[in-house]
């Protein structure tokens, strides 16, 4: 009997020879190379999508498409002084100034105002009727339908919050109706530089 063979135990169970036999565990080695190699590759898979959602919500890809737009835009030539229509000049637009308030002197002081401003003075007095005490607001400017297309804004830079009226006249003087809610004639600073405003064209927009 063999020293390997336990006690009473022969027959089949008989154990020959001088080497203990192995017991080995079954090859795990395939399956953690395999299982590694794979969740590298969901790793970076998952890595790059990341990245790919980082782009999109960065606003990456959006702001090159619209940097090659901005590129391709050429902005569109300033309109020259004689294709654009220059406002009037102060001394070419008359103004008849008139009082709709209770206070008196009003309409002589702010047409000497005016006349110091530049303007052409016509007709001063109190308001016509029709307006005497119904101009709630800062004034009104009333003129010809051809008013619109100058003089009410050159006017306009003189009196801030005034309204625009026109009437049925054929002449080009211009009506300046002072309101109960009118307190003085805007800074001769800040009218100066509105006048400088409306004397340069605004840039047509970019074409693309």
């Amino acid at each position: 009997m063999s020293m390997l063979t336990p006690p009473g135990m022969g027959g089949k169970y008989r154990i020959t020879g001088d080497v203990y036999p192995r017991m080995r565990r079954p090859h795990r080695r395939r399956r953690i190379v395999l299982a590694s190699a794979a969740a590298v590759v969901v790793l970076g898979a998952a890595g790059w999508g990341t990245l790919q959602l980082v782009d999109v919500f960065s606003g990456d890809g959006t702001r090159k498409t619209t940097a090659g737009k901005q590129a391709d835009c050429k902005p569109a030539p300033t309109p020259s002084a004689t294709a654009a229509a220059k406002p009037p000049k102060p001394a070419q637009v008359t103004v008849n100034v008139y009082n709709a308030t209770p206070r008196k002197g009003l309409a002589k002081a702010t047409a000497d105002e005016l006349k110091k401003r530049g303007f052409a003075i016509g007709k001063v007095g109190n308001a016509p009727a029709a307006y005497d005490k119904k101009v709630p607001g800062a004034g009104v400017l009333l003129g010809a339908p051809t008013a619109t297309k100058g003089a009410f804004a050159v006017l306009g830079t003189q009196l801030a919050g005034a309204t625009t009226k026109v009437d049925a006249r054929t002449t080009a003087d211009v009506d300046l109706i002072i309101g109960t809610a009118f307190k003085n004639l805007s800074p001769k600073a800040t009218a100066d530089a509105a006048l400088v405003a409306l004397n340069k064209p605004k840039p047509a927009p970019a074409r693309c």
